[in-house]
């Protein structure tokens, strides 16, 4: 311990040292690629057929599931509604004359899913974002289910 030279009591306290320069913080950041519409290699698209099943991730196309009222399992069925982004972009071109509200802009409507067995809906992907007409690759996400 250093003396102080006025009255012997010990210096507490973190010594400075001008020249000394902290280690500037590393952060590690991963992008999740299952976030970015990246399908799993271990995903099942199709019907399960009995394999259990961890989470389902509902989009446009039928989903494997595992029914939550009724317990069956298979694939649900799809019906579509139309979203607000959709009615705002036939407004757009109906400026012209035309509107497109039609099954082409499939796109930008709403999918409810529902399980064949008992009719109960089971979940829905609801579509918000007009610019999905301007990213064709996009148009349809296709469902799917990550097994147990």
């Amino acid at each position: 311990m250093d003396k102080t030279a006025n009255n012997g009591e010990p210096a507490i306290g973190i010594p400075y040292n001008a020249a000394y320069h902290a280690p500037m913080p590393q952060h590690f950041h991963v992008e999740n690629p299952h976030q970015a519409g990246v399908i799993p290699r271990n995903a099942i698209i199709g019907d399960p057929k009995g394999i259990p099943l961890q989470q389902t991730i509902y989009r446009d196309t039928p989903a494997p599931f595992n029914c939550p009222y009724c317990g069956g399992s298979g694939v649900t069925t799809v019906k579509s509604k139309p979203s607000l982004a959709a009615v705002v972009g036939c407004m757009t071109p109906f400026m012209l004359g035309v509107c497109f509200l039609c099954p082409s802009m499939d796109c930008l409507w709403h999918k409810y899913h529902y399980c064949p067995s008992c009719n109960e809906k089971v979940a829905d992907f609801e579509k918000s974002d007009i610019c999905a007409v301007m990213d064709p690759p996009h148009y349809v996400q296709e469902s799917f289910a990550l097994p147990a």
